[in-house]
């Protein structure tokens, strides 16, 4: 009695059981068409009741069969629990699959961000040289304007002379050698521009007479000056301006004419804007 009412309970679990299993193939193929899925395992074809062999096969039980086929076989049980079998196993590969699939995306989306990453953290490093090297530009060009700006009016200024020292020698009637006191007037002027370079040299010559003689007379006394500048102090002769004025009147005293013997002027004319320029 016990063996029959167990027989009766299993043939009553199994239709129950593949049912089940039916409803968990056509959810796992709902879920699968919801998540996108595509190709062949996506689609799953429902359960098949086995077709009908005997009595535990019938949906009606007959005496005659429960006589000869009172327990159910181990086949039959087979029959029916290897399709939901290898339903499970589909649904644990599929299932699987998508763990997979969801991982590898998963990874790409991390290689995308941590590379998107990288390249804004070059792009930043490149805008912040950029712009470091666009301030120092900027410097640059500030710094060598100026200078353009400070050497320009240093130009400007090149021939801006001033007098700073002013000699006079005379000579005695028709003489044109200097004289001792001369020649110590003219050391006294020109020792110290022995390390100077921003210097020129005025020499106008005066003399008595009229016309051309008068002329030559102070164009003699003149290149005597001249000459012992650049002999004994080597002062270059091109640093050196000489006039023959002749009996032109003082610049000082025009109503004076020159009585007597015969008178050279010198000055001295430096550029200090040379100086501050070199220091």
């Amino acid at each position: 009695m016990k063996s029959r009412f167990l027989v009766l309970l299993i043939s009553c679990a199994l239709p129950a059981m593949t049912a089940l299993a039916q409803q968990s193939t056509s959810t796992s193929s709902t879920q699968a068409s919801a998540t996108g899925s595509s190709g062949p395992e996506s689609i799953r074809e429902p359960l098949t009741d086995p077709k009908p062999i005997n009595f535990w096969d019938g949906d009606d039980p007959n005496v005659v069969n429960l006589v000869s086929h009172p327990f159910a076989r181990k086949a039959w049980i087979k029959r029916y629990l290897a399709p939901i079998r290898d339903r499970l196993n589909e649904l644990d590969e599929i299932t699987s699959e998508d763990a997979t699939r969801i991982k590898d995306i998963d990874s790409r989306a991390q290689r995308g961000i941590q590379l998107a990453s990288d390249k804004a953290d070059l792009a930043n490093e490149h805008a912040s040289s950029a712009t470091t090297q666009a301030e120092v530009a900027h410097t640059a060009a500030t710094q060598a304007s100026a200078r353009v700006a400070g050497e320009a009016q240093t130009v400007s200024n090149l021939d801006q002379y001033r007098g700073t020292a002013q000699t006079e020698i005379r000579f005695r009637p028709g003489q044109t050698d200097l004289s001792k006191q001369a020649k110590d007037a003219l050391d006294q002027m020109a020792a110290p521009l022995k390390s100077q370079h921003n210097y020129v040299v005025e020499i106008h010559g005066f003399a008595p007479g009229h016309g051309q003689a008068a002329i030559a007379a102070s164009q003699k006394m003149a290149d005597s000056v001249v000459r012992y500048l650049v002999e004994t102090h080597q002062v270059p002769i091109y640093r050196v301006f000489v006039i023959a004025m002749g009996n032109a009147p003082l610049a000082a005293d025009p109503s004076t004419s020159h009585i007597g013997g015969g008178r050279v002027e010198i000055s001295l004319l430096k550029n200090n804007l040379v100086n501050t320029a070199q220091r």
